[in-house]
């Protein structure tokens, strides 16, 4: 052990500590490979891809949101729901909830960043905030499928916040409400049980983004969402979850750019698996973390 320290200090001893990091490959901060399995194991989750197509799942609330607003739709525990695109190329902001304790437990965009990527795709989970630290929900499918291309951009983005009239007043002096957290707002309220001071930070659903190489500012392409596209959810626990149609439709143009978007409605589909899939393979609820909540006092 000795050794080994002498040799990683000598290693580096004449570089300086900016030296030492521009040296230094990326070190991922997580293994993933350490987090908790899914319950039901992958088998059952890439089975969930066709379920709706193989009959065994049934089609109980069929929604539209229209262009330029948000609605809100509850999905309980070991439910999916399907975001189509309709009718042309849009994107949307999504939040969730968690139902039994919605004004504390909710979406966690940035610890989902940090654990998965800057967008998401299939597989990956949508973590909620501590102390209650658990996936609400899975996705499933993501019929784009669109990697990352030689821009770096991607799809489902967890690294954009959502367009706002706070942000807009900053820059321009004008009140703008015809925006997602405006939507959103409007969604929440209509829960009875949610406010404005609960939206949170989005998965931008459909939304191609990434950071400029040279720059590295946030830029954004236009979605490559064709109609029949969709993502698909497990709701890991029940859940209040609302989606806005962004007025930006497929965000190809600069938010205050001047031009007006062509913005689409978005259909929402919630089905119900049959009872024994999910429950024959070991699965059940996501439970909130386990950690005793001492910090150290």
């Amino acid at each position: 052990m000795e050794g080994k320290g002498i040799g990683s200090k000598a290693k580096g001893v004449n570089m300086n500590g900016r030296e030492r990091a521009r040296s230094t490959k990326p070190i991922l901060c997580y293994n993933i490979e350490s987090l908790p399995k899914k319950k039901g194991g992958e088998g059952l989750y890439n089975s969930l891809r066709t379920a709706v197509k193989d009959g065994k799942a049934t089609l109980v609330e069929e929604l539209e949101i229209p262009p330029c607003d948000a609605i809100s739709w509850n999905v309980p525990a070991g439910h999916l729901w399907h975001i189509i695109c309709s009718h042309g190329p849009q994107v949307a902001d999504m939040n969730c909830w968690s139902m039994s304790n919605p004004k504390k437990e909710r979406f966690f965009s940035s610890k989902t960043r940090q654990i998965h990527a800057t967008h998401l795709s299939r597989g990956d989970r949508l973590w909620s905030n501590m102390p209650f630290m658990r996936p609400l929900a899975t996705i499933t499918e993501d019929t784009i499928d669109y990697g990352f291309d030689e821009d770096g951009a991607g799809v489902h983005d967890v690294i954009g916040s959502r367009c706002d009239p706070y942000t807009h007043k900053l820059m321009s002096g004008e009140d703008k409400n015809d925006c997602c957290h405006c939507n959103l707002t409007r969604a929440a309220l209509g829960t009875s049980v949610l406010s404005e001071e609960d939206v949170h930070d989005v998965l931008n659903v459909f939304m191609c983004t990434g950071f400029t190489l040279d720059t590295h500012q946030y830029f954004t392409k236009p979605s490559p969402v064709e109609v029949g596209d969709y993502i698909e959810f497990l709701a890991e626990t029940d859940l209040i979850v609302a989606a806005s149609t962004c007025p930006q439709g497929d965000v190809s143009i600069a938010c205050g750019g001047g031009c007006v978007p062509v913005v689409y409605p978005l259909q929402v589909q919630v089905y119900k698996l049959e009872d024994e899939l999910l429950t024959s393979k070991g699965w059940s609820q996501s439970e909130p973390s386990s950690y005793s909540g001492n910090h150290g006092l």
